[in-house]
Order: structure tokens, then sequence, then C-alpha cells
């Protein structure tokens, strides 16, 4: 059986390498990415995590991702859960800062199970 595949967007390099440990010692096939834009280029993933921090929020990113219809974790601070293109998406599910890569990669394996 495939292992699921889940991109970990994030513009910092070692909360994104980290994370992507967490997840490939679970057993996933987890690639990391720096902006939307560049994980856009590759093939679907089944789980997205996005770290709002440092990423371009224009509305036309936001709804490219969410026109994916992906499960998507949204990782932000209350700066970047208020941008208006945040607040009218509907996503999977969201977490606010400061968030452990355990209940992140938590998160991942359930969403996971459920696809």
């Amino acid at each position: 059986m495939k292992p699921p595949v889940v991109w970990v967007i994030d513009n910092e390099q070692w909360p994104r390498a980290c994370l992507r440990a967490e997840l490939i010692e679970r057993g996933y096939d987890v690639y990391g990415f720096t902006n939307i834009d560049d994980a856009l280029r590759f093939p679907r993933p089944d789980v997205i995590v996005l770290e709002l921090r440092g990423q371009n929020l224009s509305d036309d990113s936001i709804a490219r991702v969410r026109d994916l219809q992906i499960p998507t974790i949204v990782l932000g601070g209350n700066l970047e859960l208020n941008e208006p293109a945040i607040l009218q998406s509907n996503w999977h599910l969201v977490l606010k800062r400061p968030v452990s890569l355990g209940t992140i990669a938590d998160a991942v394996q359930k969403i996971a199970r459920n696809i």
C-alpha cells in the first residue's frame, strides 16, 4: 500500500524540515515547499499543511489551494488567521500558533486515516 502524500508549505526551513522528519517517521511521503506557488506545480497530495506566516496570502493563491479540495491544515497566528481570504475559506482544520510538531503530526495522522 502506498503511503499518503503530504505537502508541508512553510517558508521557514527548520520548522518545515522538523515537521517533514516527524511525518516521515510516521510513514508518510512528505514534500516540503517554501510557498504555495511552488507546491502547486507538483502532483496532488492527500493532505496539505499550510503555515500562513510569510506566505503570499492573495485571494488567488488561497483560492488555488482551496479549489484542490484536499484536506488542508492551516497554521497561523492572529494576524494571518484574521486575513479576509483565510476567514472566508472553509479549511479542514485551523491550528493557532503556538502549536507543537506532535500536535500537527497527530492531526495529519487523523485526517489520513479517513482518506
